[in-house]
């Protein structure tokens, strides 16, 4: 990175639990960050729920605490504050008055299963079936995605129908609603939305990079409630009054695992795999798009600039990895933190025969199974809560393996990162990762070496990179070289017999099978 006067770029991390901002500097290291969790809300089995209003302020919060910290720490972030870069959780769905600013119904989350009813219903219609919308957007019909959300909002919410009737609807995911407010809300605010996030909404032409307009107008969908489509690395606008970083431009913008990949610096025949409330496996494909035939989705990697040609990547997507370890803190009281767990499994070398499968909401790739919910089998009067701890790691894990056998499967070679060892290795990154059970029982159901950086938190600098890069403070080549960063590189490489593998993993099978049908559809 270059040495010139020191700047800094603060990337806008907004997920499913917690909003944050972190401050970069030039060499992007993180200088301050704050961190805070937001409301879950739970109006019904498989409904999920968050407060638009709440998402925003808490990411006003967040700004105005770490430049604050910034400044008491001596960093000028007020001068030197160069550039803004936003990364999301994808396909959670907003709609709002433009007239008003304020949002018509809660957030309907990513997880959120309420759709399920319109996706059998549009699979018995279309022709194709479930796959009838892969060939434009790459992605089944699915409860997973933000049109079937927004066919729910149209459907069932009267204020929805009636601000889309006036003229007075605005529609968008967190980034869209962040933005629009940001830059001036009511009369002025920037109604946009990037390619990585415009692809998780089944709306968007993976080759046209817009909306599609076949789509629409078989769903019902006005075009004129959708927000702009934009590149990942521009400047979209200035920060309006109102904010602590007043006048600094918003010049990156990227759906979490999309940030993660940049963060990672992943490129053609590079894979991925963060670890939050759910995980989430990317891999590269470069500027073609690869066809899954086995679970996976086609979706976009990135696009650097409006100039800059799109990635596409494979992706297999995970609903429930992190969150039930929070299920077992706040549901089950096992543990009174996240951070427990590691220490609660390593007191047994095994589940002991436990395997535990987290369908709370059903079962994204490469099942897609919205009929699964979650199961404990293999219980003895031997079990304790230490090796229910562990199977919970466990899940996390194995879930990974399934997405990666698929995406082998789909890619060939271009599935495998491999050393100079030749050796498969896996990037990893997200708060999880610091768990070290975590990240050797993955290497060992693997086979395979993981690789976890310095920084973990690759997704918020994935947005800061994609930021910077907008506004000249990285060039591209900078971004992607990665010798200085593996250096710092840990690494977990596998233990366990090839023999003891296999069976865990057929247990394994066998225990995502006793998931299936088990939905109550009364619910």
């Amino acid at each position: 990175m270059s040495k010139e006067e020191q700047v800094f770029v603060g990337s806008i991390d907004q997920g499913t639990t917690s909003t944050r901002f972190i401050i970069y500097d030039r060499s992007a290291r993180p200088v301050v960050s704050h961190q805070i969790e937001f409301t879950q809300f739970y109006p019904q089995a498989g409904w999920v729920e968050h407060d638009p209003v709440e998402i925003l302020e808490s990411v006003k919060v967040c700004v105005s605490k770490a430049v604050d910290k910034a400044t008491a720490d001596g960093h000028n972030v007020g001068r030197l504050l160069k550039a803004i870069g936003i990364t999301n959780q994808r396909e959670t769905t907003v709609v709002w008055s433009k007239s008003s600013g304020l949002p018509l119904y809660n957030a309907i989350v990513w997880m959120d299963a309420r759709t399920t009813s319109i996706c059998r219903k549009l699979e018995k219609e279309l022709p194709g079936g479930r796959t009838h919308f892969v060939e434009t957007c790459g992605l089944p019909i699915s409860t997973y995605f933000s049109a079937m959300k927004l066919l729910w909002l149209l459907e069932n919410v009267e204020a929805v129908k009636e601000a889309v009737k006036n003229g007075d609807a605005l529609f968008g995911t967190i980034d869209t609603w962040l933005i629009w407010n940001m830059t001036g809300g009511v009369g002025k605010g920037l109604h946009v939305t990037d390619v990585s996030n415009a692809s998780r909404t089944m709306l968007m032409n993976l080759k046209t990079l817009d909306w599609d307009k076949p789509t629409l107008e078989l769903l019902g969908i006005p075009a004129e409630i959708l927000p702009k489509i934009v590149s990942n690395s521009e400047i979209i606008g200035n920060i309006a009054q109102g904010w602590p970083i007043t006048g600094i431009p918003i010049s990156g913008c990227l759906g979490d695992q999309h940030a993660a990949m940049v963060g990672q610096a992943c490129r053609k025949g590079e894979a991925k795999s963060t670890y939050g409330t759910g995980a989430f496996i990317l891999l590269n494909t470069g500027e073609k798009t690869i066809k899954s035939t086995h679970g996976l989705l086609s979706t976009l990697a990135y696009k650097l600039g409006p100039k800059a040609p799109a990635n596409y990547a494979l992706e297999g997507s995970i609903a429930i990895a992190g969150a039930a370890v929070q299920w077992l803190r706040d549901s089950l009281n096992l543990i009174s933190s996240a951070s427990e767990i590691e220490q609660l499994a390593s007191k047994v070398e095994s589940t002991g025969g436990v395997y535990f499968v987290p369908a709370f909401n059903g079962l994204f790739a490469p099942w897609w199974r919205d009929d699964a919910r979650g199961v404990c089998i293999g219980i003895t009067r031997f079990t304790n809560k230490c090796h229910i701890a562990r199977a919970v790691l466990e899940s996390m894990c194995f879930q990974v393996r399934d997405v990666l056998d698929s995406m082998h499967k789909d890619a060939g070679d271009k599935g495998e990162v491999k050393n100079d060892r030749g050796e498969f290795v896996l990037r990893v990154d997200g708060g999880a990762t610091v768990n070290n059970l975590l990240m050797q029982i993955q290497a060992d159901l693997l086979g395979s070496p993981v690789v976890r950086p310095a920084d973990i938190e690759t997704t918020a600098l994935g947005a800061a990179y994609a930021a910077g890069l907008a506004v000249g403070i990285w060039t591209e080549d900078e971004i992607f070289s990665s010798g200085e960063k593996m250096k710092k590189d840990t690494i977990f490489k596998p233990v366990i017999e090839e023999e003891v593998r296999k069976k865990k993993v057929d247990s394994w099978c066998k225990a995502v099978s006793r998931t299936f049908d088990l939905a109550d559809l009364s619910l």
